[in-house]
């Protein structure tokens, strides 16, 4: 190791123990220091063991917190960023926490969460063996951007890498990145067969109208949400790949999926679920898994972190899941219009930098399709903006309470008992999350 290496380390050991000495968070300031010092502080480590790495939009949270669980489930030592620190900056400080003073990383996998944007930057300077891409949507534009630009940034990592692909077939801003390198013959395509929810027209905003080869606008043979479905370019067959794995017989009423011929007891009614499922099954059948530890896994495992969570409180049972996108709304609502009978429901929505400041993404959410929601109350600090989204969608304003303190918006929400669902943006979820136990404590305990 070289002396600039050798300091790097020393240098970010001695930050991640004075943090951790003073009882602070060393999940992502000694990455950010190391890499002000030092543009290529990830070549000062050592990792030897297999480095799988999860991308895309929506879902690899939860993708990357199943494989995880399928891992460990087999007595492997894993790391992985469980927290969601997924920038350059965030796998600097879990590498840190995670080395000794020479650097070495001693694992049996490295299993991370990788923002879209990052991935070309942390993997030229680390030997990654299997990339799973779930999906490409509109997504903090101040931040990332568009679309386009995000998947010409992995497009051109993919056309010199030779490792492990799994591609989401069914989207073809993904699909299309398994042109990237023809010489790569280690791309593995999955797919979901059309769902009783599946409708002939788009059922909201989508990206991937055109098609990438030759600009031709792509016929769908079906929706499964947003762009994602069945496609096929009538000019140069774009999107007729045969895929690896494809999950078959979904029965969101069981719920169940097939995979292979088996049929999996699944623990949530949605289609994006099964969607972060079927890669999920993709990369584990790369590694040879029991399929025992997949139906346990899918059938009992939770991520529990603002992901589709369940919750009971006061009478009432809550779903909270995270939206930082139309997308991730859309999802939100179509579980939630489901639900037969009447239900509530609190947006929780927030404009921190980690969000974006632009919030007009909220304008593309189809708030038109409420059924039966007889009370919205809004929250954080763009409730007021939330609200008059959600008005102007012809929602009755006499039903919309707009609560900006969370804390207010917990009592007035649970006012009412019944099924009850919550949506949050990203800097929003984890208070949320926080403020719905709190309230759940004070019930408890008498005091509410």
């Amino acid at each position: 190791m070289s002396l600039k290496n050798t300091l790097t380390i020393w240098f970010g050991k001695l930050m991640v123990k004075t943090l951790h000495l003073l009882g602070k968070d060393a999940g992502n300031a000694p990455g950010l220091v190391l890499w002000e010092l030092n543009k290529d502080c990830l070549k000062a480590f050592k990792v030897d063991c297999p480095i799988i790495a999860v991308t895309g939009t929506n879902g690899k949270t939860s993708v990357t917190n199943y494989l995880n669980h399928i891992f460990e489930s087999t007595g492997k030592k894993i790391i992985t960023n469980k927290q969601g620190n997924n920038l350059d900056t965030g796998i600097t400080s879990l590498l840190l926490n995670n080395c000794d003073m020479k650097g070495r990383v001693k694992a049996d996998y490295l299993v991370l969460e990788i923002d879209e944007s990052h991935v070309p930057v942390i993997f030229s300077k680390m030997k990654l063996e299997t990339l799973v891409l779930l999906n490409f949507f509109r997504d903090q534009l101040d931040r990332n951007g568009e679309v386009e630009t995000l998947i010409l940034k992995v497009k051109k990592f993919l056309e010199t890498y030779e490792g492990n692909v799994v591609l989401n077939a069914d989207d073809p801003n993904v699909s299309r990145l398994g042109l990237a390198n023809l010489n790569n013959k280690n791309i593995y395509y999955f797919s979901v067969d059309r769902y009783a929810g599946a409708t002939d027209k788009p059922y909201e905003v989508g990206e991937g109208k055109f098609c990438p080869k030759c600009g031709t606008e792509l016929v769908y043979d079906y929706y499964q949400y947003s762009h994602v479905g069945k496609f096929k370019c009538p000019k140069c067959g774009f999107g007729d790949v045969k895929p690896y794995i494809t999950a078959k017989n979904v029965k969101l009423d069981v719920p169940s999926v097939e995979f292979e011929g088996e049929e999996y007891k699944i623990s949530h009614n949605s289609i994006y679920y099964v969607y972060n499922l079927a890669a999920v099954y993709t990369a584990a059948n790369l590694y040879n898994f029991d399929k025992k530890v997949l139906h346990e896994t899918f059938e009992k495992f939770e991520v529990n972190n603002g992901r589709l969570e369940k919750f009971s409180v006061d009478g009432s049972e809550l779903l909270v899941n995270l939206a930082k996108n139309p997308v991730g709304a859309n999802m939100t609502l179509r579980v939630m219009n489901e639900h037969k009978g009447e239900k509530e429901l609190l947006f929780v929505l927030n404009d921190n930098l980690a969000d974006g400041h632009d919030v007009s993404w909220i304008w593309d959410i189809n708030f038109s399709i409420f059924n039966d929601v007889s009370r919205v109350v809004t929250s954080g600090t763009r409730a007021y903006d939330i609200a008059i989204r959600i008005k102007c969608s012809g929602y009755d304003p006499d039903k919309i309470v707009v609560k900006p303190d969370l804390d207010y918006a917990m009592i007035e929400f649970f006012k009412n008992k019944g099924f009850k669902y919550a949506i949050a943006n990203y800097t929003a979820i984890q208070p949320t999350r926080a403020a719905i136990k709190r309230y759940n404590e004070k019930v408890k305990g008498g005091q509410g």
